[in-house]
């Protein structure tokens, strides 16, 4: 039987091999998950929130565990997996104290005796989901659609699938019923096409590439499935004359090389004004400089491996182009010698729309500086991307910032602040950064069927 193997992105040693299902094994799964859907839909929501009540304290209580574990598998620095993992607790803490009133039935007032609008679950929702937060992006799909009375389905990137494997496992501590929620470890990616069409399931969400995207649209189209999309992102971080650059650079570098820059939220172009950019470079090119290079699983590391040796190849090829374009090396531009994905944090200036740095999206700790003579070129530089996932803009004036913002087509708009993700908050994109909203309200509700009601007491 084929297998997944995991790897050490900080070593390239072997950490795992897990067995693929097969096409009974597949069957098998499904309808072990439409049972206990069907029964799940039925169980109450202030019941259905207390498993989610036991995840957050597993979460919290073994938080160290699986941080080390997302650190072993996709390189991250264990304090940043520390991190995502109190955060998938928060979230879920989150839904289990507002589930009932996001589902609550919403009276309309017409002729009827009764009319309103219910909120009542889809059934089993498959996600395919990425490597670059293996814990978060799981919970945030999961936590609500769970709760909404839905089933779900996990089939998580490749490289992580030691990762998968236990987020299944706490699920079952926590007291979900058997079937509900399920990991899928598949070799043949042809199944995920089959899944989406079996009858069993009833909708599709997706966090990754516009090709994984386009991919499981097409195959959700033609069965007419429900489908949310979280794709690529080139979120630009606009650094206008008034802002104060000592407390924006920091916070510039924060906001780029999170994650190793591997974030699809992650800053990734910084239109800034002529009159503060020298400023403004010198002061990044030297925070960045001293940004701590190593071993994932060392708390003082700063800056990890990339979570492939592809990636590597893919950041070096963007920069190499870009500066033969005329791009300035502020620092790095090389890969790091020795085992190990290593780029070296980068900061690049000079940077105009026709490189690839500018026009792509950079998964890697690569810091694209773009020169504005204005503010409103600033604002036309940030919008000139065919994504749209988030923006923020810095500026000691907030109106005047909200009001500039505007002309940045994105699904979210932070001013003065880091662009994150919060469970109190919906997020998703425009335009090629895909459709559909998660986390908050809105995005509990993208998995229900949102059902007009209309009664009347007797016959007229």
């Amino acid at each position: 039987m084929n297998a997944i193997i995991t790897i050490d992105p900080a070593t390239g040693e072997e950490l795992g091999r897990y067995p693929g299902l097969d096409a009974p094994a597949l069957d098998a799964s499904l309808q072990r998950a439409a049972d206990a859907q069907r029964t799940w839909r039925e169980v109450p929501v202030e019941q259905r929130v207390e498993p989610l009540r036991r995840l957050a304290t597993l979460l919290r209580d073994e938080a160290q565990t699986h941080a080390e574990l997302i650190s072993r598998e996709m390189g991250k620095p264990v304090t940043e997996a520390l991190a995502e993992v109190r955060k998938c607790a928060v979230t879920c803490d989150y839904y289990a104290d507002r589930a009932a009133e996001f589902l609550a039935q919403q009276p309309v007032e017409t002729e009827a005796s009764a009319s309103f609008v219910a909120y009542e679950p889809l059934g089993v929702v498959l996600a395919v989901m990425p490597w670059n937060f293996p814990y978060w992006q799981v919970i945030r799909f999961a936590a609500p659609t769970l709760a909404a009375g839905n089933g779900g389905l996990l089939k998580h990137a490749s490289n992580v699938t030691g990762s998968a494997i236990a987020l299944e496992s706490l699920f079952q501590r926590a007291g979900f019923p058997e079937g509900l929620f399920q990991t899928l470890v598949l070799t043949d990616h042809g199944m995920v096409d089959e899944i989406i069409a079996d009858p069993r399931v009833a909708a599709v969400t997706l966090t990754g590439s516009e090709a994984a995207g386009a991919s499981v649209a097409t195959a959700a189209g033609r069965a007419l499935k429900k489908t949310v999309l979280e794709l690529g992102g080139s979120d630009p971080f606009v650094v206008l004359a008034d802002a104060d650059v000592e407390k924006v650079a920091p916070l510039a570098v924060r906001a780029r090389f999170v994650n190793t820059g591997q974030s699809c939220l992650c800053a990734k172009r910084f239109p800034v004004e002529a009159g503060v950019i020298e400023d403004f470079e010198r002061r990044v090119g030297d925070l960045v400089e001293a940004l701590r290079i190593g071993d994932p699983l060392d708390p003082a590391t700063q800056i990890g491996p990339l979570a492939k040796p592809s990636f590597v190849d893919d950041i070096d090829r963007q920069v190499r182009e870009s500066v033969a374009l005329g791009a300035r090396v502020v620092t790095g531009g090389h890969r790091l010698d020795g085992p190990g994905n290593y780029y070296a944090p980068t900061v690049l200036a000079d940077v105009t729309p026709d490189m690839p740095v500018f026009r792509e999206e950079t998964f890697g700790p690569v810091m694209a500086i773009v020169r504005a003579e204005s503010a409103d070129e600033a604002i036309e530089l940030a919008d000139d991307t065919r994504y749209g996932l988030a923006a923020s803009v810095w500026t000691a004036d907030m109106e005047r910032g909200l009001r500039l913002g505007r002309g940045i087509r994105s699904g979210a708009l932070f001013v003065n602040s880091v662009v994150v993700s919060d469970p109190r908050l919906p997020f998703g994109g425009v335009k090629l950064s895909g459709y559909g909203r998660e986390l908050s309200r809105e995005g509990m509700l993208e998995f229900t069927n949102i059902r007009a009601v209309w009664a009347m007491e007797s016959v007229a």
